[in-house]
């Protein structure tokens, strides 16, 4: 089961994630759009301090493609997410992007909303090396950043026909991600701000280290 955590904001972050067990290291990347965004200069000095079997994750919720390459070059993460509303960000910009960045995998965001999302994320098949399911709120511009659990029936269809490993996010916790995996059966899962501290300054390790334990003790259910 991976467990990818998000938003990373310094390089000890990191480290003190990696040495609990978070498979991915999340960082929301960008130039000050949107709030949290951290510089592509200071993402990569966190990136640097990470220890080689972990995977370093960029996010970025622009739909500019130019910004999206500038990130790239300048952080070179392992994996690339795209958090930019469907509407904004088409596969076929996707499969674009992937040409020009052979060396760095895809993750998409898929807004879970409807049945309307299965295929969305079929799309992807082709082209993403995987799906976020995430929450969303249709006008937005980008998708998750909401906090709150979504529809998992409709995760679930996702995870049994579109041929990609998909990480589950939206409103996971230490007290509901067990269910969550039970319930969709998710290569992995994914949580920012069930784990974030309770004054939104950081990482609660100890919450981290509540949510790896029960991803990985929950077996998906047969």
């Amino acid at each position: 089961m991976i467990v990818q955590i998000y938003e990373v904001r310094s390089a000890a972050e990191a480290l003190a994630l990696a040495a609990r067990g978070v498979d991915h290291i999340g960082v929301l990347v960008g130039y000050g759009a949107f709030p949290r965004e951290v510089d592509p200069a200071s993402a990569r000095a966190i990136f640097d301090a990470c220890p080689a079997a972990v995977k370093r994750v960029a996010l970025s919720l622009s739909a500019d493609p130019e910004e999206i390459d500038s990130i790239l070059r300048h952080t070179r993460p392992d994996i690339i997410h795209l958090g930019a509303a469907a509407e904004l960000l088409s596969a076929a910009m996707t499969a674009a992007l992937k040409r020009r960045h052979r060396h760095c995998q895809v993750m998409r965001s898929i807004p879970v909303i409807d049945a309307g999302s299965i295929a969305i994320a079929k799309k992807y098949e082709r082209v993403a090396d995987f799906l976020l399911l995430d929450s969303h709120r249709p006008g937005d511009v980008q998708i998750g950043a909401l906090g709150r659990v979504h529809d998992w029936r409709i995760s679930r269809h996702i995870v049994e026909t579109v041929a990609l490993p998909a990480i589950l996010a939206g409103g996971l916790n230490p007290d509901n991600v067990g269910a969550a995996i039970r319930a969709v059966r998710p290569a992995g899962v994914d949580s920012k701000t069930g784990t974030d501290r309770a004054d939104g300054a950081g990482k609660d390790l100890d919450r981290v280290a509540r949510f790896i334990a029960a991803a990985r003790s929950a077996p998906p259910a047969e």
